[in-house]
């Protein structure tokens, strides 16, 4: 009986040692050590306030999170910059009295990615995301800010799969 589970067991671990850079997160940074993660400036019609700090650092926090790779401030092996280009709210159901029964708040950012090691892979590409609502509750406080969370979360996931996965 013991013998089986040692058997498995070095199989399980030679295999594993010998996908030296494989990562978890379906991660291939190559060479790549560090990365920059430039400030997404607010550039959307309209303006929450904050949003812009938040996302750049929702960005920064995953790729540390999901990498070996270091923050640095400049001279990035890894470079993401862009702009916030949408933050809307608008009505998606309506109700038998013709108000809105439902509202979605949008954001899209438009990204650019550069690898300074493989240029090959830089890109320039649009990223958006919603959060619906019921229409009778205000977007303010935990409520907008579980929606941004929401958000960020699916957009900066999108981003790390674009510019790092090869799935």
């Amino acid at each position: 009986m013991k013998k089986p589970m040692i058997i498995f067991c070095t199989v399980l671990l030679s295999t594993l040692q010998s996908c030296g850079i494989y990562s978890f997160t379906g991660a291939n940074v190559g060479e790549a050590e560090t990365f920059q993660v430039n400030f997404f400036q607010n550039n959307a019609d309209l303006v929450e306030p904050g949003i812009d700090r938040a996302f750049t650092q929702s960005l920064q926090e995953l790729i540390q999170n999901q990498t070996r790779l270091s923050l640095v401030n400049n001279n990035g092996d890894l470079i993401f910059e862009g702009e916030i280009v949408e933050y809307y709210i608008s009505p998606m159901s309506a109700t038998a009295q013709s108000t809105a029964a439902q509202n979605r708040l949008t954001i899209g950012i438009n990204v650019r990615y550069y690898n300074t090691l493989v240029p090959e892979q830089d890109f320039e590409r649009r990223f958006s995301f919603f959060y619906d609502y019921p229409a009778n509750v205000q977007l303010v406080g935990a409520n907008l800010q579980t929606a941004l969370d929401e958000i960020y979360n699916r957009i900066t996931q999108d981003v790390f799969n674009a510019a790092l996965s090869n799935w």
